[in-house]
C-alpha cells in the first residue's frame, strides 16, 4: 500500500520536498515579474494618462508583499506561520480592493481621457497570459499540499490576470471607439472581485479549525 502512495505522489508531480521548491521558485518568479510590472505599468500609465495602467503597476506591490509571506510561510511549516501568512494575504486582497476602487473613481470624477498606448496593449497581453499560468501551477501545489496560504495567494495571482485582461480589454475599446470610462470600469471590476477573497482568507487566518478540517478531507 505504501508503495502505491509512493507511486501515486510521484505520478502527480514528485515527493512533497519536490513540489514544496517547485512552490517557492513560483513564488520568487511572480515576484520577479512583479518588480518589471512595477516599473512598465507605471511608466506606459504615467505616459498614457491611464489610471487604470497605474493601478495595475501599484497592484502589483500588492501581489510582491502577498508572495514574500508565502515564501516565508513555506520555508518553515507551522501553524502559526500559516495563520500570519493568511492575514497578510488577505491583507493584501483589501489593499489590491482599496487601490483599484480608488484609482477608478478618481478616473470617472476627473473625465480623463487616456491616450492610446500600443505598447501597453502588447504588455498587457503578454502579462495577461504569464499570470493565468502562475495562478494555475499555484493553485495546483496549493491544494496538494494543503497550504492554504498558497491556495488563496495564487487567487491574487488570478485576479492580476484578470485585472491585466479587463485593463487591455479597455485600452483596445479605447482605442477603437473613445470610451474612455471603460479604463475605470475594469479596475472597478476586479477590485470589487478582491473583496470576497480577501475576508475568506481573512476568515481562515481566524478560524483554525477551517484550515485543520480541510487538511483532514485530503489526509
Amino acid at each position: 500500500m505504501c508503495h502505491e502512495c509512493d507511486s501515486s505522489t510521484r505520478a502527480e508531480g514528485g515527493t512533497i520536498p519536490d513540489a514544496l521548491g517547485r512552490a517557492i521558485r513560483l513564488e520568487y518568479a511572480t515576484i520577479a515579474w512583479n518588480v518589471m510590472e512595477v516599473v512598465a505599468t507605471v511608466a506606459l500609465g504615467i505616459a498614457a494618462g491611464s489610471l487604470a495602467l497605474v493601478a495595475f503597476g501599484l497592484d502589483s506591490l500588492v501581489e510582491i508583499g502577498a508572495s514574500s509571506a508565502v515564501i516565508w510561510q513555506l520555508r518553515r511549516r507551522d501553524a502559526a506561520r500559516m495563520t500570519r501568512a493568511l492575514a497578510v494575504v488577505g491583507g493584501a486582497f483589501f489593499a489590491l480592493a482599496a487601490i483599484l476602487l480608488a484609482g477608478a473613481v478618481a478616473s470617472l470624477l476627473d473625465g480623463r481621457r487616456p491616450d492610446d498606448s500600443v505598447p501597453g496593449v502588447a504588455y498587457l497581453a503578454v502579462t495577461a497570459v504569464v499570470m493565468f499560468s502562475l495562478s494555475v501551477a499555484k493553485r495546483r501545489i496549493g491544494i496538494r499540499l494543503g497550504e492554504h496560504p498558497l491556495a488563496h495567494e495564487a487567487r491574487i495571482t488570478f485576479l492580476d490576470g484578470l485585472l491585466a485582461t479587463g485593463v487591455l480589454l479597455a485600452l483596445v475599446v479605447n482605442l477603437a471607439f473613445e470610451w474612455w470610462w471603460a479604463d475605470a470600469i475594469a479596475a472597478a471590476m476586479v477590485g470589487l472581485a478582491a473583496i470576497p477573497e480577501g475576508l475568506d482568507a481573512w476568515r481562515d487566518s481566524r478560524d483554525p479549525s477551517r484550515i485543520a478540517g480541510a487538511q483532514s478531507e485530503r489526509q
